[in-house]
């Protein structure tokens, strides 16, 4: 009897397993800082050259303390090598079947403008700003994106192909969120991506 109590009590664990404890308020609240002073150096090296940006302004726009961004970060230049880096980004802007990418991206990149006021994506296009960072900020991207992008794609000359898909969405986030047309601005995302994924999805289907 000792024996089929034992059995049944393993097979209830096993289908029933116990759910994974949630991490530590203090692990929560770190994550949640380092997040928001990553955004502030972001919202800053989209707007003014690296070499411009100090911790103190970093950290007024975090709401946080310059020392507590070199005890999560180290130094400066340890904050803005993550900043500069687009691969977390790609993830969500990749992130869907082949037919469908078009679309999704073309999504992703008004969301982005309309809900945050910018699209990480977008931060390549102030490169020029920020000297021999921009060359990193040039590399990561060819690297993280455009590269990736090519990665998914079947048929001849996928590199150009990812190339020109990524330029024409660069060019739409530029006339959205930067030039700030009133007409692209006035209509209903679901309107412009219905109008705009096609073109961006002839770049992605094999010819």
């Amino acid at each position: 009897m000792a024996e089929t109590n034992g059995s049944a009590a393993s097979a209830a664990l096993r289908a029933d397993p116990a759910p994974e404890t949630p991490p530590p308020p203090g692990r929560r609240d770190a994550e949640a800082t380092k997040g928001a002073i990553v955004r502030a150096a972001r919202h800053l090296l989209a707007r003014h050259a690296h070499g411009d940006i100090t911790l103190k302004a970093v950290a007024e726009r975090a709401g946080v303390s310059a020392p507590l961004i070199l005890k999560y970060f180290g130094n400066k230049d340890a904050l803005f090598s993550r900043v500069m880096s687009f691969d977390a980004d790609a993830e969500g802007f990749l992130d869907a079947p082949l037919p469908d990418l078009g679309r999704h991206m073309v999504h992703h990149l008004l969301t982005g403008q309309a809900e945050r006021g910018a699209d990480p994506i977008l931060r390549i296009v102030f490169a020029p700003l920020h000297g021999e960072q921009g060359d990193i900020l040039r590399a990561n991207f060819r690297a993280q994106v455009a590269e990736r992008l090519s990665e998914r794609l079947t048929g001849p000359d996928a590199g150009l192909r990812a190339e020109l898909a990524v330029g024409m969405l660069l060019g739409l986030g530029v006339m959205y969120g930067i030039a700030r047309g009133p007409h692209v601005r006035g209509a209903e995302i679901a309107e412009i991506t219905g109008r705009y994924a096609p073109a961006v999805q002839a770049f992605l289907t094999p010819p």
